[in-house]
């Protein structure tokens, strides 16, 4: 009962009671109202005339929390109106073992496929088959920073810029059901949200340590004063890794502060940094990982191929409150990024993005008939000054090429949830987006100029059911669309001097499925897709470099599938959590590869913990990640990964305040495996450098303290 205002009212005002953690001043309250009624009540026994009570009231009032963030289980209740696959994870459920990682914040997400790529931040996380060709420099989902766009303005996203241990929360919206933040992308969006003043402990700190030279150290603090509060969180982050030139090293820090300027006006500000220094020890042919998973490739080695980020944003969310019915928002967001990424040649890209964000909901009725209505508008800029030189052992040699690139992108989007009935509800919502990509050549390399400029424009409707058979059980269904311009990676293929435009991909996308608890023993979250896309973005890359040579459009793709989670107490204290994906990705007579599956994820894909979970923290028990049916490489389904199960453990004990610590072991059979791969167009059947070793065996352990 943390901030609980206790107020006692005998018809002579108002007496404060006070502030307190505890039940005690509903104690006290409740006592004095007892001893000034017992005694005239006994009174009024005893006598033949009627006794007139004073009006005594106790009041009880929780202070509101932060109004710019919801709490998360006001975000719970949110998921709810979501007419297809969402939900929300709670960072306590990944802070029981090593919490470094995408990876180890998203695992258990139903839906989410996501893969480290060297152990560390860099990974492979797709969604329905968002960005399915591209191992690196995540695109097809919109990630966002409490609900500002951290993709760059051309769409592509760096994991560098996300810590999982400064997360009170994560939002996951999958397809088409993130259209409240603006989302048209085929995989949907993930939102990572900052604690606040309000939910954050006073004082945090926490270290794991283990394996592969990995150390990771976090301390954060947040508070409350008055009508301000505030959060901030400092991590260091660093690991040899378990291959050859894999080393990683980063500084993050992430805060914010609020201030309750009225009870219905609040402003918060946000601001972050990123140091991240991470080599890149590139892919291995499948010969090479039986072999040694450990090596790193040798062009990658040769190159001293890095990915080395400063990133620096400010953002801004301000909410008022129109009565109890209506919510007008406001977020802002600039940030600046210095990369320097030695690759097939050195990239040297100072990029500044920043854009604004309105919205506006209102549930009043319609009729007396429940209603909600969500309008918005995203506008987004952003700029690149794209540096490339000839990569000298890691170090810039001779210049190449020199681009000012502008994107921009224009979001207006509106949604309307009707109750038809009590348990009924119709969601229609619709999205119109115009984004433009422009690059002017400052060299012009061989006295070619590559300066090039398009645009692209699509209206994106949807439409939704919600029935709620009672209050702990939903069944939903929806037909969306999705609408995704290249990056600028994507932008063109073919002859400089007669490039070739890559069209936007486009989808249409129909789902069912349901979500819901029954008798608190099972918690589900199940939903079936099928999703026909058109012009889908497959990048073409170079097999001996992996460097990326163009672009192409598919003609016409199906993605379909089933994402599952759930959760079971199959006794008491013993808990099976589980998450399942059925990923059948493949081309529709296609003129080159038919009806061949598409590249780069598993068709199957289940994990599962088994823990013994004490009452007073302690909890205990095996996991396993499993593969079990090979999967493509190449989109002509010549070469493929091979199938693959881990098998993991974890104790330790969880407590809200004090100790709390952790020790697991991962990966216990030593299995060499490809956690993921690369994607070319055709292997020819001959093995090439396109696979990503997963870890060995490893063991980490981690000690926390909270108050």
């Amino acid at each position: 009962m943390k901030g609980r205002k206790i107020k006692q009212k005998c018809g002579f005002g108002v007496k404060k009671i006070g502030y307190g953690k505890s039940l005690m001043p509903l104690t006290v309250a409740i006592t004095g109202v007892l001893t000034a009624v017992i005694p005239v009540w006994v009174q009024a026994q005893s006598t033949d005339e009627p006794i007139q009570l004073e009006t005594i009231s106790v009041i009880a009032s929780e202070i509101e929390p932060a109004i710019t963030v919801p709490s998360l289980s006001e975000v719970k209740r949110t998921m709810r109106r979501v007419p297809g696959g969402a939900n929300v994870i709670d960072s306590e459920t990944y802070a029981t073992g090593r919490a470094s990682t995408v990876q180890d914040a998203l695992g258990y997400s139903p839906g989410v496929f996501v893969q480290s790529r060297a152990g560390a931040e860099e990974s492979r996380l797709s969604i329905r088959g968002s960005g399915i060709q591209r191992t690196f420099h995540l695109r097809g989902i919109k990630i966002l920073q409490d609900g500002s766009r951290l993709n760059l303005a051309d769409g592509g996203a760096d994991f560098q810029a996300i810590e999982p241990l400064a997360t009170r929360y994560i939002e996951v919206f999958r397809g088409g059901n993130a259209l409240q933040y603006g989302s048209t992308m085929l995989g949907g969006a993930i939102n990572f949200v900052t604690p606040t003043g309000y939910d954050a402990e006073r004082f945090r700190a926490r270290g794991e340590a283990g394996s592969f030279g990995y150390n990771r150290l976090m301390a954060s603090s947040g508070g409350v004063h008055g009508s301000l509060d505030y959060f901030a969180s400092v991590s260091r982050y660093s690991q040899d890794s378990f291959r050859d030139w894999a080393a990683t090293d980063n500084w993050r820090m992430f805060s914010n502060a609020g201030y309750r300027i009225t009870p219905d006006l609040e402003t918060r500000f946000y601001l972050t940094y990123v140091k991240s220094d991470s080599q890149l020890p590139g892919n291995l042919t499948k010969a090479q990982l039986k072999s040694d998973p450990r090596q790193a490739n040798a062009f990658s080695l040769f190159g001293r191929q890095k990915r080395d980020i400063d990133l620096i944003r400010v953002a801004n969310r301000t909410v008022l409150k129109l009565g109890n019915s209506q919510q007008l928002e406001f977020s802002g967001f600039y940030s600046h990024k210095d990369l320097w990424h030695p690759i097939f040649q050195v990239l040297a890209q100072p990029t500044n993005d920043y854009g604004i964000g309105l919205r506006y909901i209102n549930e009043m009725p319609i009729a007396s008939y429940r209603n909600r209505f969500v309008l918005g508008f995203e506008p987004s800029w952003g700029n690149v000054m794209d540096n490339r030189f000839v990569n000298v052992r890691g170090n810039a040699g001779a210049r190449t090429a020199k681009f000012d690139q502008h994107a921009s992108s224009y979001v207006v989007y509106g949604e309307n949830q009707f109750y038809l009935l009590p348990e009924l509800s119709l969601i229609a919502g619709a999205q119109y987006t115009y984004t433009t990509r422009k690059q002017k050549d400052l060299f012009m390399a061989g006295g070619v100029d590559q300066s090039k400029s398009k645009s692209y424009q699509r209206f994106t409707p949807k439409a939704g059911l919600i029935y709620e058979l009672n209050p702990d059980v939903q069944f939903f269904s929806n037909v969306s669309t999705s609408f995704e311009p290249p990056s600028f990676a994507e932008l063109t293929s073919g002859p400089v001097q007669a490039p070739t435009f890559a069209k936007a991909q486009r989808a249409i996308t129909f789902e069912v499925g349901s979500r819901g608890r029954l008798f608190n023993m099972a918690e589900w979250d199940v939903a079936l897709y099928r999703a026909h896309v058109r012009n889908e973005l497959l990048a073409l890359v170079d097999p001996a470099t992996s460097s990326p040579i163009g672009t192409a459009n598919a003609d016409k793709t199906v993605h379909q599938g089933i994402e599952l989670g759930l959760d079971v107490e199959l006794a008491k204290m013993l808990y099976l959590r589980q998450m399942y994906m059925f990923s059948d990705f493949k081309f529709d007579k296609d003129a080159a590869f038919g009806n061949n599956q598409l590249a780069g994820i598993p068709r199957h894909f289940y994990k599962a913990e088994l823990t013994y979970r004490h009452a007073d923290g302690y909890y205990i028990g095996p996991n396993v990640e499993w593969s079990p049916q090979k999967y493509y490489v190449d989109h002509a389904n010549t070469l493929s990964a091979d199938s693959y199960a881990l098998l993991g453990f974890k104790i330790g004990k969880r407590s809200k305040s004090g100790f709390s610590w952790f020790a697991e072991a991962r990966n216990l059979t030593d299995r060499k495996y490809a956690a993921t791969t690369g994607v070319v167009e055709n292997a020819r059947g001959i093995d090439q450098a396109q696979f990503l070793p997963g870890d060995g065996r490893s063991f980490f352990a981690g000690l926390e303290y909270r108050m």
